[in-house]
């Protein structure tokens, strides 16, 4: 009986926490920021990461509450750790953009969050990770462009440039200008001008 007891708690608790997590969608959408802001706050705080996820949105952006990018990063770190995708972008994004002195292990454990997005299928995270590892201290090109090819297969027309960049200058794959200038072409017709540009040249 305790263990029933237990579990209809638990039910009840993760389904308290979906109805404010909605109630704040729908607050937001109908641009009561304030009213959003509290009821994820409370869905939050009870351990929903898709809650706490929208709480790192509303002080990134200022969204019903001030401001404050070190809240909007606690609060993705909340999500990212319970295997919120995004969140583990945006939390990693956070520590390589706004935090560059950051020591070692963290920024690992930021590339290892920013890896576990990229798989999970989020196309920014892919194009992030592609970038990262190309312009590194110390370029590792054929991860760079294993990750640039998945953000541009999700649709990334950057990342698609940047996929013809590297065949026509031979970044981690063997020069060929003929497949730099098909990943260029589809770039440009996704409406990437550095792509037109390249075409032209």
């Amino acid at each position: 009986l305790e263990e029933a007891a237990f579990q209809l708690q638990q039910i009840f608790r993760i389904d308290i926490s979906i109805a404010l997590n909605i109630l704040g969608i729908e607050s937001m959408r109908a641009g009561c920021y304030r009213i959003a802001y509290t009821c994820f706050k409370l869905a939050a705080d009870r351990g929903y990461s898709k809650a706490q996820f929208n709480v790192g949105l509303c002080y990134e952006h200022g969204r019903g509450t001030e401001k404050d990018l070190e809240k909007a990063a606690f609060y993705y770190y909340q999500a990212a750790s319970n295997c919120h995708s995004m969140a583990q972008y945006r939390y990693a994004r956070y520590l390589l953009c706004h935090r560059p002195e950051i020591e070692q292990d963290r920024q690992q454990k930021a590339v290892t969050f920013l890896e576990q997005a990229a798989m999970a299928g989020i196309a920014e995270a892919q194009a992030y990770l592609g970038v990262f590892y190309m312009r590194g201290l110390q370029p590792k090109e054929k991860r760079g462009l294993k990750y640039l090819l998945l953000a541009a297969n999700s649709g990334d027309a950057q990342s698609r440039y940047h996929v013809g960049v590297c065949y026509e200058k031979g970044l981690g794959v063997q020069q060929n200008l003929a497949e730099a200038m098909k990943h260029y072409r589809q770039a440009a017709a996704a409406g990437n001008g550095k792509a037109q540009e390249r075409l032209q040249v």
